[in-house]
């Protein structure tokens, strides 16, 4: 099936409900406008896998719905690399749910959220990985989010959700000066070290799994940083950890 006609029809019609957008004023209020204002705009950018055998499938999915209702995002990036925009960068799409990270609990209002074509099992692309540094590139400049605020749906929601995943080039993107990474050489913390205090200062939302150890939030932070699956914090962890918060942003 040929879906380039489905995408220029999509384009058209988000650039018709943008340019018909009504204005939001009360009715209770005189209108006695000020010209110091600035569209609301994100802080922060959600990286996911689709977790869908193609970005045409992807694509489908998200102008219509999965099995939890409606969904969106404002970008997709293609095994093949190419970039398909289908959310104004200023409008509020529907891709992280509920979570948090740090003390942002509504995610979807304060984020741009980037699909990457990925099954969940395989590895990333290069042209995909270097189209969305790119694309990383244009937005933290253009929209001035700050280049560390890059992170895992599975951050934010880890009680929920497990995407990027573990085979997401995390360092390599951090090359690119994107998202966060340990610098090495990584050296043991001080006696006294609190693993738990350091993960919520990276942003961790310990809160959200209320288990012995939170395992749900040690998996994600593995997945993130070591590319596992395993849900114990062992001393490594804690070289990590300590090297995360205690170095130059």
């Amino acid at each position: 099936m040929n879906f380039k006609p489905l995408i220029a029809l999509a384009a058209t019609l988000l650039l018709a409900a943008c340019a018909s957008a009504p204005q939001q004023r009360s009715p209770l209020a005189e209108w006695v406008p000020s010209p110091n204002f600035e569209p609301r705009r994100p802080v922060i950018i959600v990286l996911h896998a689709t977790e869908e055998q193609s970005a045409e499938q992807s694509l489908v999915t998200l102008r219509t719905a999965n099995s939890g209702g409606p969904v969106s995002s404002h970008y997709l990036v293609g095994d093949d690399g190419r970039i398909y925009q289908l959310v104004d960068d200023l409008d509020r799409a529907w891709h992280a749910g509920p979570g948090r990270w740090g003390t942002i609990t509504d995610l979807n209002n304060a984020s741009i959220g980037i699909e990457i074509d990925n099954d969940g099992s395989e590895p990333f692309t290069d042209a995909q990985i270097d189209a969305l540094i790119r694309l990383l590139g244009d937005l933290t400049e253009r929209l001035r989010i700050p280049p560390t605020q890059v992170i895992a749906h599975a951050d934010l929601a880890p009680m929920r959700k497990r995407d990027p995943g573990a085979h997401f080039p995390w360092k390599r993107l951090h090359d690119a000066g994107f998202g966060i990474w340990p610098e090495a050489p990584l050296a043991d913390p001080p006696e006294g070290f609190d693993p738990w205090l350091a993960l919520r200062l990276v942003g961790y939302p310990l809160e959200l799994d209320p288990s012995p150890g939170h395992p749900a939030i040690v998996r994600a932070f593995h997945r993130r940083f070591r590319g596992i699956e395993t849900d114990v914090l062992d001393e490594e962890d804690l070289r990590i950890l300590h090297a995360l918060t205690t170095q130059s942003p």
